[in-house]
């Protein structure tokens, strides 16, 4: 009989920061011992975090990665920890020449002083948010770690994704264990897609699957965590939790029909999922680029109460800057409730009219139209950024999905800023998250483990204004940009519970005008969607980061050409 424990070290790294990584690895191999394990096991590219992107190709950056496991590895042993295995990712090279070699996506094995470069990643995406197949170069088929006589076969995110290959190589050699480390981007749904996966592949090698995900926020990616292990028969016996670092155990035990049942963290509300996603992008952006607080314009709808509601659950309401700009055409109630927001969550709060700026380039510039709506808009952005750089404030857009899709923006204006938390959120989306929020709020969940703005009191200790976080008049009033009397979004697009549905098929099914039509949309919707959509790629282009959630986020997913003749 033998007992192998491994420690599964669910963690979050930061791209380019080796020291940094190679800490949180010293403190999380230190945390395993203690509990007695014997093997440790961290994500795909733990060292030099992931995606890296074009850093691969640099020398520099490639030794450096390797004089840092390195010198990992001797602190390990310093410490009294060399008889660990310490599994880690990192960047390799296909040759023995740093120089000449091309980047290879590597697992390393840190034990005993030394550096074991064990396996290189075998298949490489090349689809959505990868780029791989561009960037690395794929290594040899299947490995297996002898450890204290456990046979444990390795494989690198991908390489499980794939019929044959390692996974099936493995399957012939007689493994016991099958371990996969991974940085798997969060999107919505993907949980069981990957568990199911998982059993189908320990179910080919006859093994328990241990797989280890990254988790954090990096750019536009979020890493969504929630490690797991199947048994050989694919039962459920370890899972992780969602977006938060964790360090949690699999005892395996070579003579067991069965392997025991360790903790089983609960999966989240579809509604909190995504939610807290977009709060852990929007604090993970910060603290990586070294943010304390964000400014955002409040104008009392319901995208900018959402993106100040997720801010303030990421770094707390006494770092959110709430300003309201009140137009001429600025109802009442948008003031109230745009002030009652900033109430709730514990925000600074400042009030800055643009009427008189509207006035002065008025004198000067005498607009009409669009032209003078989309003046009014920018006046309001030029604003958000004076507050963003005299406070050194990251700016938030605010801007949901089906505006970006639609172009209902002004570039310049709601669109200026350095993160976009909801920009991969249509706008039924946005409603649905935002009555998530006020039920959270009223009972008191917390957000993923993330900061929470409380329940009874809001940021700043006060009770929150009728009992929820999100002002009810900011969810069920007609979307407006108030940027003439008695506008309303739908002067312009079409309902949003049926614009959605029409983008969600045109864009995130890639259904042509054909295929539109055959779904049941009546012609002149899809039309004018259509056209919408297409003539708004540069808009898009220009607008900022934001957490991918969805399975096709514009930017990394959709890449299409700015400049196309093409209609259909």
């Amino acid at each position: 009989m033998t007992q192998l424990r491994f420690a599964l070290a669910q963690i979050d790294t930061c791209v380019g920061d080796l020291n940094g990584n190679a800490a949180t690895v010293l403190q999380f191999s230190r945390m395993a011992a203690l509990k007695q394990a014997q093997v440790v096991v961290f994500p795909e590219m733990t060292l030099t975090g992931y995606p890296i992107e074009d850093l691969a190709f640099r020398a520099t950056f490639r030794k450096a990665a390797a004089h840092k496991a390195d010198e990992l590895a001797q602190t390990l042993k310093k410490e009294g920890l060399g008889s660990l295995y310490v599994v880690v990712g990192t960047v390799g090279t296909s040759e023995a020449t740093d120089v000449d070699g091309k980047p290879t996506n590597r697992l390393v094995v840190l034990h005993d002083g030394s550096v074991w470069s064990a396996y290189d990643k075998h298949f490489l995406p090349n689809y959505g948010v990868f780029d791989e197949f561009r960037i690395f170069e794929s290594g040899q088929h299947s490995v297996i770690l002898a450890i204290n006589g456990v046979k444990v076969g390795v494989a690198i995110c991908e390489d499980i994704w794939q019929d044959g290959g390692p996974v099936a190589e493995l399957a012939s050699r007689g493994i016991d264990v099958l371990l996969t480390i991974n940085g798997s981007p969060y999107e919505e749904g993907k949980t069981h897609t990957r568990q199911d996966l998982a059993v189908r592949r320990a179910r080919e090698v006859n093994a328990p699957l241990i797989y280890l995900n990254q988790v954090g926020g990096q750019d536009d990616l979020i890493f969504d965590g929630g490690s797991f292990v199947v048994d050989a028969d694919g039962a459920l016996v370890e899972r992780s939790p969602m977006f938060v670092e964790d360090l949690s155990y699999f005892d395996y035990d070579s003579s067991a029909v069965h392997q025991r049942v360790g903790t089983l963290a609960a999966l989240r509300d579809p509604d909190e999922e995504v939610y807290t996603a977009c709060v852990l992008g929007l604090k993970d952006y910060m603290a990586k680029n070294h943010f304390t607080g964000v400014v955002l314009g409040l104008s009392g709808g319901i995208d900018s109460a959402l993106v100040a509601a997720m801010a303030a659950d990421a770094v707390g309401g006494e770092n959110v800057q709430g300003v309201s700009m009140p137009s001429m055409y600025s109802s009442d109630g948008s003031k109230d409730d745009a002030a009652d927001l900033a109430h709730n969550i514990g925000a600074h709060y400042d009030i800055q009219p643009i009427e008189p700026l509207f006035k002065a380039f008025q004198s000067q510039l005498n607009l009409e139209g669009i032209a003078a709506e989309n003046l009014q808009a920018r006046i309001r952005g030029v604003i958000v950024m004076a507050y963003s750089n005299s406070k050194n404030l990251l700016a938030l857009a605010t801007g949901n999905k089906s505006e970006l899709a639609c172009g209902y923006s002004t570039i310049y204006g709601d669109a200026v800023g350095g993160y976009a938390p909801i920009k991969d959120l249509l706008k039924t989306r946005v409603w649905e998250l935002s009555r998530w929020r006020n039920r959270a709020a009223a009972a008191g969940v917390g957000v993923g483990g993330l900061k929470i703005v409380g329940n009874e009191n809001g940021g700043a200790g006060v009770p929150l204004k009728d009992g929820v976080m999100i002002p009810v008049s900011s969810i069920e009033k007609a979307p407006s940009a108030e940027l003439r009397p008695g506008q309303k979004d739908s002067d312009s697009l079409p309902e949003y519970a049926l614009l959605d549905k029409v983008l969600e098929a045109y864009i995130e099914k890639a259904h042509g005008r054909a295929d539109l039509l055959h779904d049941g949309f009546d012609e002149k919707t899809v039309d004018t969607v259509m056209r919408l959509v297409d003539r708004a790629e540069w808009k898009r282009r220009q607008y900022p980061l934001g957490p991918k959630v969805t399975s096709l986020a514009f930017g990394r997913d959709r890449r299409l050409p700015v400049t196309s003749a093409f209609r259909e």
